[in-house]
C-alpha cells in the first residue's frame, strides 16, 4: 500500500452492515462470526480501533424485548393459549430475532467508530 493512496468516504451503513472494511469497503471486518479480524487483507487497516462494546446487544435486546414482550402479551390476552404454546412461538422467534442482527450492527457501529474516529475518553496532556 502507497503512503499516499487516498481511501474516498464510505457510508457505514453499506459497509459495516457487509462486514466489509469501513476504509476501502473490499477487505472482511470479521474474521469468524463476530470476532473482529486484527486487519484489513486488502488496505491493511488495522481494527485495533474497533470496540462496539455492548452496544449492539443493547440495541437488539430494547427492540426485541418490546417487540416480542407487546406480541405476547397481546396473545394471551386475546387468545389464551396454553403456556407451551407461548413457549413454541416466542422461543424461537426471539432467539432469531437477537441473533440475526448482531453482526451486522456490530459492523455498522465499528464503521460509524472509524468515519468519526472515536476513541476511548483519554486526559489530555497539558
Amino acid at each position: 500500500m502507497a503512503a499516499n493512496t487516498y481511501y474516498p468516504p464510505l457510508s457505514p451503513g453499506e459497509t459495516g452492515m457487509k462486514g466489509k472494511c469501513p476504509r476501502c469497503g473490499q477487505g472482511k471486518l470479521f474474521s469468524g462470526f463476530l470476532s473482529v479480524a486484527e486487519k484489513c487483507p486488502i488496505c491493511g487497516l488495522k481494527f485495533d480501533f474497533a470496540d462496539s462494546g455492548e452496544g449492539p446487544a443493547w440495541f437488539i435486546m430494547t427492540g426485541i424485548g418490546f417487540v416480542i414482550g407487546t406480541s405476547a402479551m397481546l396473545t394471551e390476552i386475546l387468545v389464551q393459549p396454553p403456556y407451551w404454546v407461548h413457549a413454541v412461538i416466542w422461543l424461537p422467534l426471539t432467539l432469531i430475532l437477537a441473533i440475526a442482527p448482531l453482526r451486522p450492527l456490530k459492523g455498522l457501529m465499528i464503521a460509524r467508530q472509524y468515519q468519526t474516529d472515536a476513541h476511548e475518553g483519554r486526559i489530555a496532556d497539558e
